[in-house]
């Protein structure tokens, strides 16, 4: 099992940027799929974004492509979203989500996570 620990949640206006970080502790982070999902007041948890454990490959929802991006320091035990030209529309509590997976595979559902952590809010002001 990993624990995981975001943080870089905070207040902007619409337009500028925060760097969200999750924290991963465990033997296996190296070899495990990370993923983004974010949950807006009254609605499901949706996903935001994953990377596969090596890098190589990465997959973004629609409505982020583009303008986030998510990154991985193996060595730090930490994976990243950077999300820049925030909408008042991306405003929700950020999760992140690991699943040991030594297959570089894109991992888009909830379900496909067994781990995850307790949240970071982001607010986006119009």
């Amino acid at each position: 099992q990993v624990q995981l620990v975001e943080s870089g949640g905070g207040l902007v206006q619409a337009g500028g940027s925060l760097r969200l970080s999750c924290a991963a502790s465990g033997r296996t982070f190296s070899i495990n799929a990370m993923g983004w999902f974010r949950q807006a007041p009254g609605k499901e948890r949706e996903f935001v974004a994953t990377i596969c454990w090596n890098g190589r490959s990465t997959s973004y929802a629609d409505s982020v492509k583009g303008r986030f991006t998510i990154s991985r320091d193996n060595a730090k035990n930490t994976v990243y979203l950077e999300m820049n030209s925030l909408k008042a529309e991306d405003t929700a509590v950020y999760f992140c989500a690991s699943k040991t997976s030594p297959v570089c595979i894109a991992l888009r559902e909830v379900n496909d996570y067994p781990d995850w952590g307790q949240g970071t809010q982001v607010t986006v002001s119009s």
